[in-house]
């Protein structure tokens, strides 16, 4: 057995900048209110029930909402959306950051970003809380897919694109 090193934190946050991520939108609407945050922590739990889960931090802005409205949308986004991607990541805030793209309802007021790969629509089926994230698993209720695969990646602190047709290699973007 290797010892264990002393900057365990360090040395993890080294390790998951070498795991490439899809770049997700997470909305939801409550008490009125849309709310939105870019995550890569989206994953599918299962086919049946057809269900997702994401991570999010308890003390994001997102998190009190999201958790309240028992619904929400995952977003996974073009290669091409990466100014979305910084909207929502922080760089704009509150309301302001549904200015940046196209952005319609469902006819529950749930918000959703029209030109995304596809978006993915939600009921919170389960929370846990592990250290500062709860896990929101969510019941896939009704999926919008469009497009050809052309996803927006995050490896190593920066932006990437995913392999589109004809192409054998990942280039870094922005």
């Amino acid at each position: 057995m290797s010892e264990i090193p002393h900057d365990l934190g360090g040395n993890f946050r080294k390790a998951m900048r070498r795991l490439t991520s899809a770049v997700s939108v997470i909305s939801t609407m409550h008490d009125g209110v849309r709310h939105g945050i870019t995550v890569t922590s989206v994953t599918s739990v299962c086919m049946t029930p057809p269900s997702l889960l994401f991570c999010v931090n308890r003390a994001s802005r997102l998190h009190d909402p999201v958790i309240r409205a028992g619904r929400f949308c995952v977003n996974i986004l073009h290669a091409h959306q990466i100014d979305i991607a910084d909207a929502f990541s922080g760089r704009t805030h509150g309301p302001d950051r549904f200015l940046c793209g196209e952005w319609a309802s469902d006819d529950d007021e749930l918000p959703y970003l029209i030109p995304a790969q596809a978006s993915i629509f939600c009921e919170t089926d389960a929370i846990s809380s592990y250290g500062t994230h709860s896990i929101v698993i969510g019941k896939v209720n009704h999926v919008a897919v469009r497009g050809q695969v052309a996803p927006l990646l995050y490896q190593d602190g920066q932006y990437t694109v995913g392999l589109g047709d004809g192409v054998d290699w990942v280039v870094p973007v922005g």
